[in-house]
């Protein structure tokens, strides 16, 4: 099976995802500054998600570029992985909501973690479709990144209910070390060309 398909659904997907999220953005009564405070920890949250979102589209976006095919376990991994990232939006929502209060905090890493494992899993089914001299697997290597971001979401997610504040550093921390650009990919690209 051909990968336009999956490419096109996951592109709607993520930038409806996005547009979901900016809609929770309600726009305050009154003119003057001070009506945007109350907004501050929703925009805040909203600001965590969409870079979140951005790199899933940005990282899935490369693993399918050199993708060659696609079969049915691709497919429904592709959704699990989609499932969980739908699932952003909301916990933003109440994250934002209650000032990234313990419980929430805790969901939006409970849901971050998932979407981690949904994305392993989906490169663990692209790399065996494609075979082990793969550039995929070229790519992806040792993948710390990918290893350490779930251990960090894993220490997050009970640490909200301690403090809430160094739960969503972590989250901060992930997302920085998935801004660095990774060219892995790029890189295992050129290689194969030359």
């Amino acid at each position: 099976m051909g990968k336009n398909r999956l490419e096109a659904f996951s592109d709607g997907v993520i930038a409806i995802l996005i547009t979901i999220m900016v809609l929770e953005l309600k726009v305050p009564h009154g003119d003057d500054l001070a009506t945007l405070a109350p907004l501050y920890p929703v925009f805040l949250s909203y600001v965590l998600s969409f870079v979140y979102l951005g790199i899933y589209w940005n990282n899935h976006h490369h693993m399918l570029h050199v993708s060659h095919q696609v079969t049915g376990a691709i497919l429904w991994a592709n959704l699990h992985l989609l499932f969980w990232l739908s699932l952003i939006p909301f916990a933003t929502g109440w994250m934002g909501e209650n000032h990234f209060a313990p419980a929430p905090a805790a969901l939006y890493g409970l849901v971050l973690l998932m979407a981690a494992v949904a994305y392993w899993i989906l490169q663990r089914l692209i790399i065996a479709a494609q075979g082990r001299d793969s550039i995929l697997q070229k790519a992806v290597g040792r993948d710390w990144k990918g290893k350490v971001s779930p251990l960090l979401y894993a220490i997050a997610i009970p640490l909200a209910f301690w403090s809430q504040w160094l739960s969503i550093a972590l989250y901060v921390l992930v997302a920085v070390m998935w801004l660095v650009p990774d060219r892995r990919i790029e890189k295992a690209l050129k290689a194969q060309e030359s």
